[in-house]
């Protein structure tokens, strides 16, 4: 999954490495900070004799290929693109410290990951890209350090939401989707009893584990839980984020899982909930994604619904991930900075309904219409990201293995209090070695 986590110990010594460098690796110095004036080509704009490197990670790998060949055909231009092994957002910053600078890069555009990049002096200041005031005003505000835009956005951000089966739904007895947690668990009983697995959890690939306690946190972070926490006023073994992880406890004991919920992967809980092997699946909505890989739109539109959950209501949590969005380095050379700001212009102007239409992606700019064979429930998460808040990805200074420890603890090797304690030890740990203030 597109930027579902960070390895720890190499995060570090990549975000060492860097620090490490200063000017040679991340701070070229090509400008200043990124407030100076910045001066944009036209899309099309001839670009003879320039090439442009262009850095993705082996999930995004053809993304851009549409893109790129429309750009390369009418500018000019070339493009050489390279593929950074996994995990990218270890292995690029690594190669980034030892002075290799690519002019654009895929990034997963969250606090974080931005960080690591070294934002104010390592990447060129967006704020004044032509196109950004075309875009919907829940993605205008995304991709920022410190009030700055770092990340253009060329697709949707992922939302946290339920994916559920109607027919399980209906032979559940359940006619309306549950309006907050409460009642969520009292839905998730009604299919239980029914015969059916409430949730297929696919705890054996780790991560999917972290969605439970975010969405239980979603009215605490729109309060400024995550500000809380990235000052080292509120913690992980706080009574919010602890609490959240032993309501999460509370519904493995209490059976709302598939039997082999330990065992089970991602890509098996597409055809679960498709065949009503499970009623629902608690997922960021790049889902829809699998659920594509073994069905039909019309198939997809006739059996699967989407829904919000928090605590006490329906708020979404948005996760962009490493499919989000671009950044253009800072690489001391005037005239690429320049080609690299006109290839962004380029697709998200000149070439944005093409690729749309090629990608088959929900629209982020309201000028452009959403393809007409993208699922509904694609359209509808989207639609979401309005009233969603931030996520331990986007909104946290850093990223600990929260999705480790909660895997263990659906193992039973450790306790709730257990994954607070070394969640926010291992928080303490990366923040100091970024030299967060508070740590």
């Amino acid at each position: 999954m597109l930027g579902k986590k960070i390895v720890v110990a190499a995060a570090l010594a990549a975000t060492s490495a860097l620090l490490l460098a200063g000017c040679s690796a991340a701070n070229p110095g090509s400008s200043d900070g990124g407030d100076g004036e910045v001066t944009w080509n036209e899309p099309t704009a001839d670009l003879s004799g320039v090439t442009l490197t262009y850095w993705t990670a082996t999930q995004t790998a053809t993304m851009a290929d549409q893109v790129i060949d429309a750009f390369e055909d009418q500018t000019g231009a070339k493009i050489d693109k390279v593929i950074i092994p996994d995990v990218y957002e270890t292995n690029a910053p690594t190669k980034l410290a030892s002075g290799a600078k690519p002019d654009l890069a895929t990034w997963q555009p969250t606090a974080s990951v931005l960080a690591l990049l070294q934002p104010k002096t390592g990447l060129q200041n967006l704020d004044t890209a032509p196109w950004l005031d075309t875009l919907s005003p829940a993605i205008q505000k995304l991709g920022t350090v410190d009030g700055t835009h770092y990340a253009a956005f060329v697709n949707v951000p992922s939302v946290i939401g339920v994916f559920y089966n109607k027919d399980v739904f209906a032979k559940a007895g359940i006619t309306d989707t549950p309006a907050n947690f409460d009642e969520l668990l009292a839905d998730s009983q009604k299919i239980k009893d029914a015969g059916v697995s409430p949730f297929f959890g696919a705890a054996g690939d780790s991560w999917p584990t972290q969605w439970w306690p975010q969405v239980l946190l979603a009215e605490k972070a729109r309060d400024g839980l995550w500000d809380r926490v990235n000052s080292n006023e509120d913690t992980f073994t706080g009574d919010d984020i602890q609490g959240a992880i032993t309501e999460y406890k509370d519904m493995l004991d209490a059976g709302y899982f598939n039997d082999d919920n330990g065992t089970s992967t991602y890509n098996e809980s597409g055809p679960a909930l498709l065949n009503g092997e499970a009623g629902m699946v608690l997922q960021i909505s790049s889902f829809v994604s699998l659920l594509q890989s073994t069905a039909d739109t019309a198939t997809i539109n006739d059996t699967i619904g989407w829904f919000p959950i928090s605590k006490d209501g329906n708020i979404g949590t948005s996760v962009p991930g490493g499919d989000s969005a671009l950044v253009a380095p800072k690489t001391g050379d005037p005239k690429k900075e320049a080609a690299a700001r006109q290839f962004l212009r380029f697709w998200m102007e000149t070439d944005y309904a093409s690729y749309v239409e090629s990608s088959k992606q929900v629209s982020i700019e309201p000028s452009v219409e959403t393809p007409s064979d993208v699922p509904e429930v694609a359209q509808v998460a989207a639609d979401a990201l309005e009233n969603s808040v931030g996520s331990m990805q986007q909104d946290a200074v850093v990223n600990p293995d929260f999705y480790k420890f909660l895997a263990d603890m659906v193992h039973g090797t450790k306790t709730p209090e257990e994954v607070g304690q070394l969640t926010q030890a291992q928080f303490e740990q990366l923040a100091k070695a970024l030299g967060v203030s508070g740590f």
